[in-house]
């Protein structure tokens, strides 16, 4: 059976080669063939025995996920639309800044917990991806992007931000955080690699002992009541549990601190009085927020929150010690930023939108 050795990280790689009687420095020179050079065909390989040469071209191949559409936005955000099979598709998002480069990576092909105020929730879920369909979009990228020859790296950071909960794909999810921390790959820094998550706690509890990476929590409400109208999951892992696993994660986390994600709604999460819970809430987690400004997209019932109204809420967290950014808008011309990501997903969840509007009506 022939396999794609972009499902194996480097242990597992090791191990393939075991199997068909080859030594294990021969799995780290293909291995930086494949990630750090970007090779996919073999008889490239050129400091590798053409007898193995032979050997991987009967039993392996290299195959990314297929760009099916390459878009770029006026402020040079790229969003890349990869082909994933049987008519599902998954965006890729770069975004340059002046001192590093981000690539927003997709998870699942769809999601399935269904977050209020998320284009991808809407669509319901398929799949999880595969290692391959995962680690490819890294690789993909660096093609694009021009960045395949070894030491040249325009991606600097990664994020798994993009379509699907990272953690409800998670052997998938860590064979690929994996090969972005393998210096035969990626060579990428724990600090500089990011899951964010839903909340899904004891998930998280086996990321802190498995492959602690910075992470960031999608919060987006103060208290339980709200969290578990918006974000669903909250009703199985509550806000208490979620700060405790916080908490835990950060014995091991290579940053000292919490990313809290807070996408602001308006007149749903955005008070003062929700401002103040808050401090409340992570008063024992040293975090730091990530204020989101809603963008919007076909159908969704929610508005932005003013930009004065962002900045008082910002000011308040500020205010406690607390430090906060609000992140900038980018790509929403081309729907690639934060909570547009779409694809194309054959939903497997038969979602409807009308718990999100009757929500947003029961506010307004």
């Amino acid at each position: 059976m022939t396999v794609n050795l972009l499902d194996f990280d480097g242990e597992s790689l090791t191990a393939w080669f075991a199997e068909q009687g080859e030594k294990p420095f021969r799995a780290k020179q293909v291995l930086r063939w494949i990630h750090r050079s970007g090779v996919a065909d073999f008889d490239a390989m050129t400091d590798i025995a053409k007898s193995l040469r032979e050997k991987l071209k009967a039993k392996a191949v290299v195959a990314p996920p297929a760009i099916v559409s390459d878009k770029l936005s006026d402020d040079g955000t790229r969003k890349f639309l990869i082909d994933v099979g049987n008519g599902n598709a998954v965006e890729t998002v770069f975004i340059p800044e002046d001192d590093r480069g981000t690539l927003c990576i997709s998870t699942q092909a769809g999601c399935a917990l269904d977050c209020a105020f998320c284009s991808t929730g809407k669509q319901g879920f398929n799949r999880n991806l595969t290692v391959a369909e995962i680690i490819g979009q890294l690789w993909q990228a660096n093609h694009a992007l021009g960045a395949v020859h070894g030491d040249e790296r325009v991606i600097s950071n990664v994020v798994l931000m993009g379509m699907g909960e990272p953690l409800a794909n998670f052997e998938n999810s860590v064979t690929a955080l994996r090969l972005m921390l393998d210096d035969n790959a990626y060579g990428l820094s724990r600090r500089r690699v990011t899951v964010s998550t839903s909340g899904l706690v004891p998930v998280i509890d086996r990321l802190r002992d498995e492959c602690p990476v910075a992470l960031a929590v999608s919060l987006h409400a103060p208290n339980d009541k709200l969290r578990d109208e918006i974000v669903p999951i909250n009703r199985k892992y509550p806000l208490k549990e979620l700060m405790a696993a916080c908490r835990r994660y950060l014995d091991k986390a290579p940053r000292d601190f919490i990313t809290f994600e807070y996408i602001m709604l308006d007149g749903i999460n955005d008070s003062d009085a929700h401002a103040r819970e808050l401090l409340g809430l992570v008063k024992s987690v040293h975090c730091k927020f990530n204020l989101i400004p809603f963008n919007p997209f076909p159908g969704s019932p929610f508005r932005r929150s003013p930009a004065e109204r962002v900045r008082r809420f910002a000011d308040i967290l500020m205010g406690a010690g607390i430090v906060t950014t609000t992140r900038k808008t980018r790509g929403d011309d081309i729907d690639a930023a934060c909570g547009q990501l779409a694809g194309q997903v054959l939903d497997k969840t038969r979602r409807t939108a009308g718990r999100v509007i009757s929500l947003h009506e029961a506010r307004s």
